[in-house]
């Protein structure tokens, strides 16, 4: 048995889809969903549904019964009082459910940056739940991307408006990138395949090395215009979340990841590519992907 958490997220729609396409049958699909609804009718048909969220104890402990695998995702949560509290308040559970009821196999989305990554709000959060889970001597994959390219459509609107986006990070630094299907993809191969064990790393950068000026080039000429990039300070982004509606500590856990990134480079071009699990480049998915958003 297969649990996929988040299976209306982002991420989580794409790997049940690979795993429902790609499964031959052999391993049943059992799916935590807050509202079943929406889920497609036909995904409904091809899966088990426990509802509510996978960091209540019950919820888990009930969708976990039987089950060997399980992909987690620890859901971004701006109205979160505690960016540590929130990320401990899901893996919590997780832990107890591996220790008393036989989960073999987890595979979860975790980040670029251990060892090297210091007070960097949810990308620290994130590798500290790895090492809580691998702590339990279950079979772990902490699948580690760098920035997601997907982050790019919230300014969708933005760039069709304005042909801008405002960005954080330094304009000139480089800034690995990769996918949401690469991520997907790697997940469901690991999900589907029980010869595995041990505790690894699997890095998923793509194979681009631009700064954020460069993407905006790659950007004008994908959209036939001209586009730029904003410049504005971890102290204006971190307003501009909290005039969203975030906490005060969400969003500065948020600030806390971009200075990060910006003074100690764990995203940047002194990571290698790793083409076998992150193939698609920034203009591919700007031409498949942002380019339908930014003109729908």
């Amino acid at each position: 048995m297969i649990v996929i958490t988040t299976p209306t997220g982002q991420i989580g729609r794409e790997v049940l889809a690979r795993v429902l396409d790609a499964g031959d049958g052999a391993s049943p699909v059992r799916v935590i969903v807050r509202d079943p609804a929406r889920l497609s009718p036909r995904t409904r048909e091809r899966v088990e549904l426990v509802q509510g969220s996978h960091a209540d104890p019950a919820v888990l402990k009930e969708a976990c019964e039987g089950a060997d695998r399980i992909f987690w995702l620890v859901p971004p949560t701006p109205g979160a009082d505690s960016v540590e509290g929130h990320f401990r308040a899901f893996t919590d559970p997780l832990c107890e459910v591996i220790e008393g009821q036989g989960v073999e196999r987890v595979v979860a989305v975790s980040t670029l940056g251990r060892g090297v990554a210091e007070k960097a709000g949810q990308i620290s959060a994130s590798l500290a739940m790895d090492e809580a889970i691998a702590a339990t001597g279950v079979h772990y994959r902490a699948l580690c991307p760098p920035s997601l390219m997907e982050n790019l459509l919230r300014q969708t609107a933005s760039i069709h408006a304005e042909g801008v986006w405002s960005e954080a990070l330094a304009q000139d630094r480089v800034v690995r990138t990769c996918a949401v299907r690469d991520v997907a993809a790697e997940a469901a191969r690991l999900l589907l395949d029980d010869s595995w064990t041990g505790y690894a790393d699997v890095p998923l950068v793509g194979p681009d090395t631009l700064s954020p000026e460069g993407m905006a080039r790659v950007v004008s000429e994908v959209l036939d215009r001209p586009v730029r990039v904003r410049q504005i300070t971890v102290a204006e982004l971190k307003a501009r979340l909290t005039g969203f509606g975030a906490t005060e500590a969400w969003a500065q856990g948020v600030a806390d990841m971009m200075h990060a990134q910006n003074t100690q480079g764990f995203y940047g071009a002194t990571r290698p590519s790793t083409p076998d699990t992150a193939p698609t480049s920034f203009r591919q998915w700007c031409e498949e992907v942002l380019k339908p958003a930014a003109r729908g």
